[in-house]
This record gives structure tokens, sequence and C-alpha cells, in this order.
């Protein structure tokens, strides 16, 4: 099969195409052939060393997947050769998803989404899974709440500003001017220009907030949530920040996102319930991976995805 490999880390540039042997499924296992490969911003930090979750190269990127299901491993029940599926099998090991075939757990993908083409379906699963983890598994959003969304435009904040408002939450998100058009689409209730003043001087009450940014902005938000509210990082928040939190009483989670067949089904519903669309701002073909990581590093809109 062909995959892109990496034999070094470094820039988009180390990201090359290679044969290697294809992989065979394991009990309970299916070998999957990839139509699409998501693209996400920790992809790039692996590749460049700075989040060193593989190891040393030699290695392959990737985990967000969509494709069919080529073969079975022994006592696969829930699925049969030729289902459309998806997901984000085995993170943070090495799931080698940049590739023609990849061998994946059976309880790490589910049925694709009839309403999304395999474009959507694979830039869909770690920051649709991130953004329903998130605000329903840690913030244990309800309807009528307040929420928050950081970085409303990008891969996460997208979904979650769509997810929130599917779940009945009254939706603020943070974006830069060129794109707040674009999240008011998606429903947010009320979009802030984050160049023009703080957020804290413009909102408060806010029951729960999910930060995907990191530097100050932790830190910040806390002064915009009420006593009993939730913070959501996907960044690590300092013990300052945490004793503060704690003063205000505030509940802080920091979480970082793992496989959920559960997940991905409720994100299925969602998308063919026509409340949840995956923006794919640019797909690349996967000898192209290099380009689509420097066009990543751009902030597009959405998501970046490989076609294979």
């Amino acid at each position: 099969m062909r995959a892109v490999v990496q034999n070094t880390v470094g820039g988009p540039d180390v990201l090359v195409i290679a044969n290697q042997p294809d992989p065979s499924p394991e009990a309970g296992e299916v070998l999957v052939r990839v139509k699409a490969a998501g693209i996400n911003p920790v992809d790039g930090a692996v590749r460049a060393g700075y989040y060193p979750l593989l190891g040393e190269p030699p290695f392959i990127l990737g985990w967000d997947i969509s494709g069919t299901v080529e073969a079975l491993g022994d006592g696969v029940t829930a699925f049969k050769v030729g289902d459309e599926v998806f997901g984000m099998p085995r993170f943070p090991k090495q799931a080698a998803a940049y590739a023609e075939l990849v061998a994946v757990p059976v309880d790490e993908i589910a049925l694709k989404p009839e309403r999304a083409d395999h474009i959507q379906a694979g830039a869909l699963p770690l920051a649709g899974l991130t953004a329903w983890q998130g605000l329903v598994r840690h913030g244990g959003l309800k309807s009528g709440q307040r929420v928050l969304v950081h970085a409303g435009a990008g891969g996460v904040g997208h979904l979650a500003v769509q997810i929130a408002k599917a779940r009945g939450a009254y939706v603020i998100a943070t974006a830069s001017p060129n794109k707040l058009d674009f999240v008011r689409k998606l429903g947010a209730d009320e979009v802030i220009d984050y160049t023009k003043g703080d957020f804290t001087s413009q909102i408060s009450d806010i029951d729960l907030v999910l930060e995907p940014v990191g530097g100050d902005h932790a830190d910040r938000s806390l002064k915009v949530i009420k006593r009993g509210g939730v913070l959501v990082s996907l960044l690590n928040v300092n013990d300052a920040t945490r004793a503060d939190a704690a003063s205000r009483d505030i509940r802080v989670e920091r979480m970082s996102v793992v496989p959920d067949r559960e997940g991905l089904v409720e994100l299925g519903r969602l998308i063919d319930a026509n409340k949840l669309t995956v923006h794919v701002a640019k797909s690349f073909p996967l000898e192209e991976a290099g380009a689509a990581h420097a066009f990543l590093a751009t902030r597009p809109i959405g998501k970046v995805a490989l076609t294979v």
C-alpha cells in the first residue's frame, strides 16, 4: 500500500510517500480501505517533534479516517465487508491513518453518516469527538445554558458551536474579523471579534467555556463564568488558574480526546438530522500531505483533509 511516512521530525517537507506492507486485521479489528483522512493540529505538532506521542521516527501520522471495510478480523460481527465507516482509532497511539489501508479496532469506529461524504466524515472524528466530549462528557452541557466557545471557526470550534446549539444552549463564540459571518451562519447567538477589545468586558454569566486556544484564555475565561460553572480546556491549566477557579467555585476540566464509538454515533445522528455540518476548507491528495500541513498552519476555517 501507499502511505505517508516521515523518517525525521521537521517541517511539512519531511512527509513523503512510500510503499509499506499491507496491514492485516487482528481479532476484533477490521481492515479499512481509506477514502479520506483528516488532518489536525496535533498531527503537525507530532511531525515537528513538539509533541512526541509516537516516539522517534519513522512513523505514519494520522488518526481520522473514513472508508470502506475491506476485511474482517476473527470474531467481528458488528460490521461487514463493504460497510462505510469512520472513526479515530488508537489515539494517542499510532493509527497510521495517512495510508491506503488501516487496521482498526471495531469499538473505535462507527457507520459513516449518510449525509456526509467521505471527505467530511474523514475530517470529523478527532475534532468532533473533542467538541462532543468537551461539551457533553466533561462540561455536562444542559439545554438553556450559556456556552462560550473560543476559536469558533476552527476545527474543534465550528463543530462545538453546532453541537451546543443542537443541545439547546445559548452559544457565544469568539473569532477573527474575517470569520465572524461564518460563525454566525453556524447558529451562534453572539459572535465576538477578539481583535476588538477583551471578551471579558462584553459577556458574563457563562455556564460553560470550551477553551482550545491556550495562552491566558483559560485565566481570562474565569472572569466570565458564573459560580458553579465549568471551564473545559484542551491544554494544560496552570496551578494559579486552578486556584483562582476554586475560589470562584468553578470546576476546571483538562481534557484529552479518546476513541469513542458512542460519541461517533451521536455525531453521525446530528449530521443525518441536518444539525451538524463539517466544513472542509480544502482537501489534498495523499501525495500532497506536506502541502496540506502547510495549509493547515495558515489557520483556515474548519478542517483540512487528505483524499486517498
